[in-house]
């Protein structure tokens, strides 16, 4: 079109029969908000006539419009004009109302009424004879469709509108196969048409036309079956009898009337040499609000683009049910037919249900579609895979292969010739189908999910409660058959919000219920996989997801079976092929949150006897206590709380040495510690209790030392609830050294209190001989040097009274701090070396760092600054081979008070450096404090007088709130008085 100037001014065009959108061009225009574009909708349904706003306000909000529905009207009026842009003028403001309608005299370029043009002219084609012409133009009209007329939009109008839209489509497809049966393709309307009486179950003018298909097709039997089958469903849906031409149509077949036969064709048009090749497109239609998987849609587009080549493609995409195989490939399929000029098979193989499609009876579908007629296929599965190829030869065609069980069922599918190409889905990964390109679909990433859940709700609704969206979509575990039946869910209700939505799905018991829509359900989907299962593998599926870790190792999986490695290893890889499990790393595996949900109501509906489920977690937890019961004694050697604990009855892991025996438990953190807090239960509680007792290393792990603490907390209520006084004892001794390590002594000298009374009333000696060490360490810390002795003279009898001899020097090097704190520094040198000679004798390696730390403290007071640094950098590398982070930040602030005095500041404000980064990821706020002020310190005498300022203002509130003396002495550093 030519704007006056010369220049040519590009048209305006909008869908309506799909998605509702507008074009400029070949540029898309943003439509807006869900409510923008059911506006958009109402007026270019209208035909260019004139909507008044109460028309409209009642078209987009029925009998609940909002309080400013008119405002808001005019709200979505003024951003259509917008993105309109230079074709502003075309949504006309007149009498109160709207309208849309072209600019440049021409008609409204919209594809509905192109498709009702189409429509038009095959009437009168088909009244004139032309029936070639007549099929051609009903096809050109159907295929404006794209999807769901609307689709993605609300409101009373809208469903109106969308109802009168697929209705007007089916008769358009009704009409066209009327045609395609008087020019005598009986044999390829027969796919088609089971595919739409499926769909379309009471629909009978469909299944009137099937019925004389067949009929022509030579499947009398099979004609007459539909009618039985149509009377049933008709009588047991509505209560009524089929119509009477289709009862008529019954009886006509039973006589086999003459004139039911196929009639005579005659070419009548120009297109009438072309119908001797059938070009099937029996491919679903894709959805309008497809998100996300771009970097799929481009892998798979490149592949499906190299059968123009020499090869064949193949593509095989697996994942488990729900997310989304099958929607995927068919967005790709639709995007590569112009590949395949020569048509697009389609089947749904059933793969996932308990009677999957034979491949013989699915390529007698495919060879009538191709334009074979019935006397012409053979019987037997190999004479009709062979003749499938040999029809294929040449031509370009793609044949969709949906949720296929197997490589065994798909493999006689596949066209085998250069220029075609299969794309498979299935729940089984395809490694033994050959030459296959494999893709495993994965859920979406969080911004993906968010973006589908959004284009179905609605911007407005989502934008608002964005936090409570991302709950949602993280409680659908990033399943997009989830958001999708979780969105569609919120869509339907306009009263309910988001955190409505949220509120519903945070429930773990009730998620999965909440998780359906219609004939969507997430379980369903699961069911379908576990229905499949043998009784072993569902054994393995259902005892697996009791275990409330992120994952599962091979060794832990083989303890909750009850089975050998190798056993295990390969019951669990064939959940892995199934899509029920996955594989996280080699010899760990996981489930999808919501996966692991299914399981364990499976487990509760299906285990028996029911006790195998406690037998199962049980069995679990004896392997974490056995196996981290051999790590401690390799980190630990002379150590009695081995002695003290009950014995797991169920073996663990052994070790070669301590580096393997710590790599271990550090990966097995996450899992160990959530199967010590699932294993609260008066059964396994002090199994329990004992695991974190021999796992206290994770305390001062910075990614583990909170799951820690809370894994005693809840144990601890579980054993206050259930009185056991020794369980409580050992948790108060746990928590003691939790609170320590952070820094709130107060908490844990109550601790440290409480374990000791316990300890000592339930004879617990492991309790009752810690106790006093603890506290003795706690006093230390806050000055009380006096009852810091004290205690820990108490800890050393109570540890030789029990044969402790690694504990008792641990309480050495307690007591050198505590004599140095006094001022007694040769006996403070005396006890450090004391402690370490007998862990040098034990051969405690670990342990003997911390004995180098107190002698290089009580060395550093001395003078000894040369064998204090040797004594703490020996210590400082054993702490790092070890990962004792909090010890490790310790060192390193002793090292920089050293370097500071020897007069090398700048090395000892690298070390403060340093020990903040150890301390600020698995100390407290105390020792924070401390590397501050020495950090301060060591700039200042830098001459960076601003930056040891900021330092020491940090500082010194942590103090006054602890209340510790440190605070005064930063006060003063920060007074104008103070010198460099």
């Amino acid at each position: 079109m030519d704007d006056g100037t010369g220049q040519r001014q590009e048209r305006l065009r909008f869908t309506v029969l799909g998605p509702v959108r507008a074009w400029r061009g070949e540029t898309p225009l943003v439509a807006g908000s869900p409510q923008q574009r059911a506006l958009l909708a109402a007026l270019l349904l209208r035909g260019g006539h004139t909507a008044t706003a109460a028309e409209l306000v009642d078209a987009l909000w029925g009998d609940e419009p909002p309080h400013a529905a008119l405002a808001a009207l005019r709200t979505y009026a003024s951003r259509i004009r917008k993105a309109l842009g230079a074709d502003a003028d075309a949504l006309v403001s007149e009498s109160g109302g709207y309208a849309i309608r072209s600019t440049d005299g021409h008609p409204l370029d919209l594809d509905h009424d192109h498709a009702e043009q189409h429509a038009a002219e095959a009437e009168k084609a088909r009244a004139a004879g032309d029936r070639g012409r007549a099929r051609a133009l009903l096809d050109s009209a159907l295929t404006l469709w794209d999807g769901e007329p609307l689709a993605g939009l609300a409101g009373p109008y809208v469903e109106t509108q969308r109802t009168r839209l697929e209705e007007w489509r089916l008769s358009l497809l009704e009409t066209r196969l009327e045609l395609e049966l008087e020019l005598g393709c009986h044999a390829e309307a027969v796919s088609e048409l089971t595919a739409l009486t499926a769909a379309h179950p009471l629909r009978e003018r469909l299944r009137e036309l099937l019925m004389l298909a067949l009929y022509r097709s030579g499947r009398q039997a099979e004609a007459l079956a539909v009618y039985t089958d149509t009377r049933k469903l008709l009588d047991d849906e509505l209560g009524v009898e089929p119509r009477a031409s289709l009862s008529d149509l019954q009886q006509r077949i039973l006589r086999a009337d003459t004139d039911l036969d196929a009639p005579a064709v005659v070419p009548d048009g120009p297109d009438a040499a072309d119908r001797v090749v059938l070009r099937p497109k029996q491919l679903p239609a894709t959805v309008a609000d497809f998100t996300g998987r771009a970097s799929f849609v481009a892998e798979l587009g490149d592949q499906l683009a190299t059968a123009e080549g020499s090869v064949m493609a193949v593509s095989a995409l697996t994942g488990i049910g729900g997310v989304g195989k099958t929607t995927l490939a068919v967005h790709v399929a639709h995007a590569a037919r112009e590949h395949f000029p020569d048509g697009q098979l389609y089947v749904d193989l059933q793969g996932a249900g308990h009677t999957p499609s034979e491949p013989e009876a699915v390529l007698g579908a495919f060879l009538r579609s191709l334009g074979t007629p019935d006397s012409a296929i053979p019987d037997g599965l190999a004479e009709r895979s062979a003749l499938y190829r040999s029809t294929l030869a040449g031509r370009r065609v793609l044949a969709l292969l949906d949720n296929a069980r197997d490589a065994a069922q798909v493999r006689p599918l596949l066209p085998g010739t250069e220029g075609c190409a299969a794309l498979i889905t299935s729940r089984a990964r395809m490694i033994d189908l050959a030459g296959a390109h494999l893709i495993d679909l994965d859920v979406m990433s969080p911004e993906e999910a968010l973006a589908l859940f959004t284009r179905i709700v609605g911007e407005e609704r989502v934008t608002s409660e964005r936090q409570a969206a991302m709950a949602v979509v993280g409680a659908c575990g990033f399943l997009p058959l989830a958001i999708r039946i979780a969105a569609s869910r919120l869509a339907a209700r306009r009263t309910w919000t988001v955190s409505t939505l949220a509120r519903k799905l945070a429930d773990e018991r009730r998620r999965l219920d909440e998780l359906r829509a219609g004939d969507l359900a997430v379980k369903a989907t699961f069911e379908l996989g576990y229905g499949q299962l043998e009784p072993q593998q569902a054994r393995a599926f259902r005892l697996l997801g009791l275990a409330d870790g992120p994952d599962i190792s091979l060794a832990a999986a083989a303890a909750m079976l009850d089975l050998d490695i190798d056993e295990a290893e390969e019951l669990i890889e064939s959940l892995v092929d199934a899509s029920l499990l996955e594989s996280a790393a080699p010899g760990r595996y996981r489930f999808h949150d919501l996966v692991r949900l299914y399981a364990r109501a499976c487990a509760e509906r299906d285990e028996q006897p029911p006790s195998e489920r406690d037998a199962a977690l049980s069995r679990l937890l004896d392997f974490y206590l056995a196996t981290a019961a051999h790590m401690y004694a390799l980190e630990r050697p002379g150590d009695r709380l081995i002695d003290h604990m009950e014995r797991p009855g169920y073996p663990g892991l052994e070790f070669a040495d301590r580096p393997e025996a710590l790599q271990w438990l550090f990966g097995e953190a996450r899992c160990l510690l959530a199967c010590a807090q699932q294993s609260a239960t008066p059964q396994t509680l002090r199994r329990s209790v004992d695991l974190l007792l021999l796992t206290l290393d994770l305390a001062e792990s910075s990614a583990d030392s909170h799951q820690y603490e809370q894994a005693n907390m809840t144990l601890l209520a579980a054993a206050r609830g259930i009185g056991d006084e020794r369980a409580q004892a050992r948790l108060h001794t746990s928590l003691t050294n939790v609170h320590t390590l952070a820094g709130r002594l107060d908490e844990a000298d109550a601790h440290a209190q409480s374990a000791m009374l316990l300890g000592l009333a339930t004879g617990d000696a492991f309790s009752s001989s810690n106790a006093p060490n603890d506290r003795g360490i706690i006093a230390g810390i806050q000055q009380r040097y006096e009852d810091a002795e004290l205690y820990l003279s108490q800890a050393r009898t109570a540890f030789r009274d029990d044969h402790n001899e690694q504990s008792e020097a641990s309480a050495l090097c307690n007591l050198a701090r505590v004599h140095l704190g006094v001022g007694r520094v040769d006996s403070a040198i005396r006890l450090a070396e004391e402690g370490i000679g007998i862990y040098r004798r034990l051969g405690a390696t670990r342990r003997l760092a911390n004995g180098m730390y107190s002698l290089g403290l009580a060395l550093t007071r001395a003078g000894r600054l040369n064998d204090a640094l040797q004594q703490l950098t020996e210590a400082l590398t054993i702490f790092q081979d070890n990962r004792q982070r909090f010890w490790e930040g310790m060192t390193l602030l002793r090292l920089g008070e050293i370097e500071l005095g020897n007069g090398r500041p700048a090395v000892a404000a690298e070390h403060a450096e340093q020990a903040l980064k150890a301390l600020r990821a698995v100390g407290g706020e105390r020792w924070r404090a401390n590397a501050l002020t020495l950090l301060g310190r060591a700039l200042d005498a830098i001459g960076h007088r601003g930056r040891a300022r900021v330092c020491w203002q940090e500082a010194l509130p942590i103090y006054e709130q602890l209340g510790s003396p440190e605070g005064r002495e930063v006060q003063a550093l920060l007074t104008p008085a103070h010198v460099v």
